[in-house]
């Protein structure tokens, strides 16, 4: 070899190497269940100053959506592909790639910590490490204890034991623990992209009794003063209009005044809201992490939810497999929203409900399930100090989760396979939204599209097509100006019936293209 061809070599190998380090790491954070104003970055009283300080070093997106429940919004953030055709028996469809796939082909390390929902359903279980993920900690399923979590795993292996040998297990501490020890294997020279997919604040309402002692009175003002504080402290930091109005209270909430289980309703949000903050603290362990190994100024770091607030109250007769038998210690447990017991221990197994969903939803209508804002109009944090410009502000570009991978993807430079599965590959429904990152207008999309349990919905322009199946036959399509009526307060479908018709067009269209290309 010439000395000509060993410093070309170099000269290569030198380029090649700042390119590959000059790619950023990736930091994905999904909360499970959580109301578009809970954080205080968006209007809350609940504390979440490490989501706060990503927000003010950031960018929050104002008008992003979600799915309606849970694995249907992970199926569309790690493919770019609408539910619809990327969920195939309750796993990700063989011909759309994910985001660790498409990461872990280019050289990152892909690392999870949390609820992976995705595992199908009958036949073979599909672990994460099936997806893309050189290692993964969390539960295969949705709900689960948060002190003795179902199908607790450890790449491919069981791990229930830990928290039987440990009495102080608490899910989204462990969570944060293992991402931490996955972190400590990562080379220094080697990108890396981890994905925290939180359960909280999904039910059941637990939390240690130390942390929920941190919001004892908290919420004694009631959900009817604390949704009009909510909303003027959202007009005050940008995140709604001024001239947003609350939408109504849910016919199923009584007046706070009227309310007789006051003591029980305050300990439901209070628990709530500590389950909130000990993610926020996890978070900000991880974010220390990534500090401390010099990662972070070049991290880009999402946080968003993958629906609305929850209303479900939980009966004493249900049943699943997430629901334990006893305590780890062998008490019966005591499950249901039973008004004679405070939620917050191991031995209950309560939801926060209607009053409170409505609460964490200010300003919008109806919740999870539901197609309606309050069911997938969700919060959305962008912060990457090497590559976002106008650090604090709202941006209002209309944008879904489908959107995710190809952001991503576009800021790292990889390029998705052209096939999956020996099969040309599914192409995104989203598209990149690092323009809006680097501080450039974005045109809307032409449609957002929805069909998932309650609801229907189309999102074209300032228009709302959207559809509540708990009306049965009497249920009709409904229509919305959201440039001038964002609650859904107004009706319109009445008095523009041509407009109605050509959406519901549109979505049927829709509906038949992406159930069709899913199938093989």
């Amino acid at each position: 070899m010439t000395s000509k061809t060993l410093l070309l070599i170099l000269l290569v190998m030198g380029v090649s190497c700042f390119l590959f380090a000059k790619r950023p790491d990736i930091l994905l954070i999904m909360s499970d269940d959580m109301g578009y104003s809970d954080l205080g970055c968006f209007g809350g009283e609940i504390r979440t100053p490490n989501l706060d300080s990503l927000a003010k070093g950031g960018l929050r997106f104002t008008n992003f959506y979600s799915e309606n429940m849970c694995w249907v919004s992970r199926a569309s953030l790690l493919t770019g592909v609408y539910h619809r055709t990327s969920l195939k028996d309750g796993h990700l469809h063989p011909r759309c790639p994910t985001l660790p796939e498409a990461l872990r082909s280019a050289g990152y390390t892909t690392l999870m910590s949390g609820k992976w929902h995705l595992a199908g359903k009958n036949g073979k279980t599909v672990y994460p490490n099936d997806r893309g993920f050189d290692n993964f900690y969390g539960i295969l399923g949705g709900a689960a204890s948060f002190f003795a979590p179902f199908s607790l795993s450890r790449n491919r292996k069981n791990v229930e034991q830990e928290f039987r040998d440990d009495p102080e297990y608490y899910f989204t501490r462990a969570i944060a623990g293992n991402a931490l020890a996955f972190l400590k294997q990562v080379p220094k020279d080697k990108p890396l992209f981890l994905y925290l997919p939180f359960t909280a604040a999904h039910w059941p309402l637990h939390a240690p009794e130390k942390d929920v002692a941190k919001y004892k009175g908290a919420f004694s003002p009631g959900w009817d003063k604390l949704r009009k504080e909510r909303l003027q402290r959202m007009k005050n930091l940008g995140v709604v209009p001024e001239g947003v109005s609350l939408s109504d209270r849910h016919p199923k909430v009584p007046a706070w005044k009227d309310e007789s289980n006051k003591a029980w309703q305050q300990r439901r949000m209070e628990v709530y809201a500590a389950q909130v903050t000990i993610m926020d603290e996890a978070i900000g362990k991880v974010i220390d992490a990534l500090r401390k190994a010099g990662r972070f100024e070049n991290t880009l770091s999402l946080f968003t939810v993958d629906n609305g607030g929850c209303h479900v109250e939980y009966g004493p007769t249900r049943k699943g497999s997430y629901l334990p038998s006893q305590t780890r210690d062998g008490r019966p447990m005591e499950p249901g929203n039973l008004p004679e017991l405070m939620p917050g221990s191991e031995i209950t197994y309560q939801s926060y409900g209607y009053g409170w969903a409505n609460l964490s939803n200010t300003p919008y209508r109806l919740f999870k399930q539901y197609d309606h804002e309050g069911g997938i109009h969700t919060p959305m944090i962008a912060h990457w100090p090497k590559g976002i410009l106008g650090k604090g502000k709202t941006v209002d570009t209309l944008s879904h989760l489908v959107d995710l991978m190809p952001t991503i993807l576009d800021a790292t430079k990889v390029v998705p396979p052209n096939t999956s599965d020996g099969k040309p590959r599914i192409k995104w429904d989203g598209r990149s939204l690092l323009p809006s990152l680097q501080g450039k207008k974005q045109p809307d999309p032409a449609i957002l599209f929805f069909n998932h349990a309650k609801g229907r919905a189309l999102r074209s322009g300032k228009w709302k097509l959207v559809f509540n199946r708990d009306n049965g036959k009497k249920a009709n399509w409904e229509l919305y100006d959201l440039a001038n009526d964002p609650n859904e307060i107004n009706d319109l479908a009445k008095g523009n019936p041509k407009q109605v018709e050509a959406l519901v067009k549109i979505w049927e269209a829709q509906e038949k293209a992406l159930v069709s290309r899913g199938k093989d």
